[in-house]
């Protein structure tokens, strides 16, 4: 095969594969698609839930270390309703102690990370979010299935520079 054929061929499987992906963010998601819509741009989701009033919220965990997390709302017929991005600080702002791990779920969605905190009784739920500050929001998440407490701090994913390792 000679070399024009092999680039061809490589760049004809290239295109066969982004094709095939599903899109990264809701943009082309309208209201009154069906589900199915949705699947055939966006992919599977990464979590479903019940909303109040028979509707359902799809969850689209996406980007560099779940940065970002987009939830889609179909009405009980299974049509859009609307989209949005949740991991924002308003949204963390509705984060309040005794709210369940359901409603937390439905809110932001899935955490990034988790870790087991047992001096506490239950786990600390993270979601990387887009800032420049090297934050992530934390939920402290009691085994008795409610938030204790929420807030900042900083992501351990965050390098240090060459001078702070001396």
């Amino acid at each position: 095969m000679t070399f024009a054929r092999s680039l061809a061929a490589a760049a004809a499987c290239a295109a066969a594969l982004l094709g095939g992906c599903a899109g990264y963010g809701p943009s082309d998601v309208v209201a009154g698609q069906t589900e199915g819509d949705v699947a055939r741009s966006m992919g599977a989701p990464t979590g479903r839930y019940a909303l109040p009033g028979g509707g359902t919220r799809l969850e689209y965990a996406r980007g560099p270390y779940g940065r970002e997390t987009f939830m889609i709302d179909l009405d009980p017929a299974g049509r859009v309703t609307g989209w949005r991005q949740v991991l924002t600080e308003a949204d963390f702002l509705r984060v309040t102690p005794g709210m369940s791990r359901q409603d937390l779920l439905l809110l932001l969605g899935r955490p990034g990370e988790v870790f087991a905190v047992p001096w506490q009784k239950g786990d600390v739920w993270n979601w990387r979010y887009p800032t420049n500050d090297c934050l992530w929001f934390q939920v402290t998440m009691l085994r008795t299935g409610v938030v204790k407490d929420a807030g900042r701090g900083i992501d351990p994913q965050c390098g240090r520079g060459p001078a702070d390792r001396m």
